[in-house]
């Protein structure tokens, strides 16, 4: 029998991999050969360097505790984000709801939220403890054992769509199924294939108000029923009140003036973050075009910050959603955000990354705010 010390950094090549962070390794490992084996069999030294002060007790499973880690793992600002989205397609109906149908869509969205975003730090729990942004994750840093997470995850991914269904409409049930399974399958599995992965995440991004609109029975696919209907100015339409007429309104044309508005939102929003991080995602193996051609990655974000404008002074009024007082009142945020993305792609610096993604974050709130103000009917 013989035996060798070697390095933390040889010693175990899954344990460099899975958290590229040496406070993971031993510091040191005896390597024996077994008489009765062919190989050999690594087993930790024990050693005296590390004091005991230097170890850190268990958490404690309090329910407050893993109230904070289940808010963690629903990655508390999407989720809050979606159910904020899907309210806003409620209050946009120009259906009557009930107060039973608002609070099951609310509480329906985000436990779908919660499962997809469980599900997705499921995938990626050895990419997660490689970026300094998301190494301090439940899974990563073992608050929570992954069939823990596991299990809530696919708790809520049951009952949130069960609630939907029951609640309020299939249609709205199979919209939170499908972003879970959109989520946690296609766009975790591209993230590291293709820089599809940023428009299948948009996609999803842009299906909350589609779930708030359908929770209050607003139709979504233009039907002999429910044709597609327009709202010119009223100096160009012969019948200007017909606007207030809520069949009228419910056209499958609001909606998807909705789900364009979140989905070209989302760009800006998100490649001038990636833009700030692309460290960390280089460094994760992440396919994204703010880590392949960051040029690109700018344009994308001005493109859709120029169909924000044509969406918010067009689209959206002639969809019947709110008066044309909209289209005026839009121009401002769409000409300040605009301008950032005009900037970002002009010189590329993360300086103008990070005021993009500022202005992105107070845009989405004010213009869906002034879009309730100019509502059809009020």
């Amino acid at each position: 029998m013989w035996s060798s010390v070697v390095k933390s950094r040889t010693s175990s090549a899954f344990t460099s991999f899975f958290f590229n962070n040496a406070q993971w390794a031993s510091p040191s490992i005896q390597i024996t050969r077994n008489p009765h084996s062919f190989g050999l069999v690594a087993h930790p030294r024990l050693t005296t360097d590390i004091p005991r002060s230097a170890f850190k007790q268990a958490e404690v499973l309090t329910p407050v505790h893993l109230t904070r880690i289940y808010w963690q793992l629903s990655k508390s600002s999407l989720t809050v984000l979606n159910v904020l989205t899907a309210m806003s397609g409620v209050a946009l109906s120009p259906l009557p709801t009930t107060v039973p149908v608002l609070l099951a869509t609310a509480v329906g969205t985000a436990l779908c939220s919660a499962s997809a975003n469980t599900l997705n730090q499921l995938q990626e729990v050895p990419f997660d403890a490689q970026m300094a942004r998301t190494r301090m994750r439940p899974i990563v840093r073992r608050a929570v054992s992954p069939l823990h997470a596991a299990a809530f995850a696919g708790v809520s991914g049951i009952v949130g769509p069960v609630l939907l269904w029951t609640m309020t409409n299939p249609t709205t049930a199979i919209i939170g199924a499908g972003t879970i399974a959109l989520y946690a399958g296609p766009y975790t599995w591209m993230k590291r294939k293709s820089i599809i992965n940023t428009w299948l995440g948009a996609v999803v991004g842009a299906a909350p108000p589609l779930m708030g609109w359908s929770a209050c029975g607003g139709q979504l696919i233009p039907s002999a029923s429910y044709p597609i209907h327009i709202f010119p100015p009223s100096f160009l339409s012969s019948l200007p009140e017909s606007v207030l007429d809520p069949s009228l309104i419910n056209s499958p044309l609001a909606p998807f003036a909705l789900f364009v508005l979140l989905f070209s939102w989302q760009f800006p929003h998100f490649n001038s973050l990636s833009y700030v991080v692309r460290g960390s995602y280089t460094q994760a193996g992440c396919h994204m075009l703010s880590v392949l051609n960051p040029r690109k990655n700018a344009l994308v974000s001005l493109r859709h910050a120029l169909i924000l404008i044509p969406t918010c002074s067009i689209l959206i009024p002639l969809s019947g959603l709110t008066t044309w007082w909209f289209a005026l009142s839009s121009l401002l945020p769409n000409a300040i955000i605009l301008r950032a993305a005009y900037r970002f792609w002009q010189s590329g610096g993360e300086k103008q990354a990070r005021a993009l993604f500022r202005h992105s974050l107070w845009y989405l709130p004010l213009v869906l705010g002034m879009m309730m103000a100019h509502k059809q009917g009020i």
